[in-house]
């Protein structure tokens, strides 16, 4: 059994020979370890084996946005700024959208040795921000997917594994606009409002969801956002207005042309497992074990395991920490949780991936016990 044919065996609730194993944003198709740029933290040499050991042995699921030709002018981008400076060994970028009366800025940075940006200034500040925010013309939806980027990623990745259509929902977007503390407080106390926020990104990102799904059925996609509506940022009586009632619209346009969708949620999960399940998705990740979540591997298998492929469990901050000894006991437990009883189906997955310039010796063995065990279970 090759490694694409696992994982859509997976997929489909099907026996294997063996549980997957994806080492997540790791796949040596979206790092490019030749690529001069400063900024690019896997030309270190360091990140080489690693690369390696994605292309060669783990059963790769690699992510890629999908993008639209000939769509209609954003008639935003006329009243928006976007300015980007160098800072000593930092790209900064700041961006300013005239909204009436109103200036609305913010700011990012991303770091040489870091693979990560970081929000230091959000576009929203407070509700009157989003009031004058949600006066701006609407983005239109139209034109159609470009196909071409995501085919040619399928062709280089072979039987090595698969190609994943990566998406946020309308929380992924409107979160993102505000600091956390900001967020949660006009979400808790602007339900309206907020909502209004969300219906006005859903306008475009249903519809797009529906035409990518069509242009390319029976992937598997990933949907971010539905942890900025879990515990402990928002309460889980709004979980089903702001996730579920988005979401579910998205899992029946994929599902409704083959595809399948997985739910991307970090932290505490107990509390919204059933909204997670209303949606009808095909998958879940990554199941943050106790402290990071609040729930076992195992609790959720046993639940509903036999709705959804279990995509779990092992945090990025135990790859790069623990000794190999006590790494591969992790590892086990995943494997058994993941495993037992009966399920839809399971692959061994960390949560995130380091994104350091130099990836350290420990966190490379710990990465290839990951492979180890799961090609030895059966």
């Amino acid at each position: 059994m090759n490694r694409r044919e696992r994982l859509m065996r997976t997929l489909r609730g099907e026996p294997v020979d063996r549980p997957a194993v994806c080492f997540y944003e790791i796949d040596d198709y979206n790092q490019r370890p030749d690529d001069p740029d400063p900024y690019n933290i896997f030309n270190d040499p360091s990140w080489l084996p690693l690369l390696e050991l994605a292309r060669e042995r783990s059963d790769r699921i690699v992510r890629q946005g999908v993008w639209f030709e000939d769509a209609p002018r954003d008639p935003l981008a006329e009243l928006t700024r976007v300015e980007r400076t160098e800072e000593g060994r930092s790209r900064v970028t700041r961006t300013t959208i005239r909204a009436g009366s109103r200036t609305l800025t913010s700011r990012s940075r991303r770091n040489a040795d870091v693979d990560t940006v970081w929000e230091e200034e959000h576009l929203l500040k407070d509700a009157d921000d989003l009031r004058a925010y949600l006066d701006l013309p609407v983005r239109p939806f139209g034109g159609r997917p470009d196909v071409a980027r995501f085919l040619a990623a399928e062709k280089a990745v072979g039987d090595s594994g698969i190609v994943m259509i990566d998406t946020g929902d309308p929380i992924c977007t409107a979160a993102a606009l505000f600091d956390m503390g900001t967020y949660t407080v006009i979400a808790m106390t602007e339900p309206g409002l907020f909502t209004a926020l969300l219906d006005r990104i859903a306008s475009w990102c249903l519809p797009a969801t529906e035409a990518v799904a069509k242009a390319l059925p029976g992937r598997l996609w990933r949907i971010c956002g539905s942890e900025y509506a879990s515990p402990p940022y928002l309460p889980p009586s709004m979980y089903h207005d702001y996730v579920v009632r988005y979401d579910k619209s998205m899992v029946q346009s994929i599902q409704r042309y083959g595809g399948y969708a997985r739910i991307h949620s970090h932290g505490r999960l107990r509390e919204i497992l059933d909204g997670i399940a209303q949606t009808g998705c095909d998958g879940l990740d990554p199941i943050e074990p106790p402290p990071q979540g609040d729930v076992e591997l195992a609790y959720v298998r046993e639940r509903y395991g036999k709705q959804m492929v279990l995509f779990a469990n092992i945090e990025v901050s135990d790859i790069e920490n623990l000794p190999n000894e006590q790494f591969a006991a992790k590892v086990d437990t995943a494997l058994r949780e993941g495993t037992s009883g009966t399920g839809r189906g399971f692959v061994l997955m960390p949560s995130a991936c380091p994104y350091g310039r130099r990836l350290s010796a420990t966190a490379l063995a710990n990465y290839r016990l990951m492979v180890e065990k799961a090609e030895g279970w059966r």
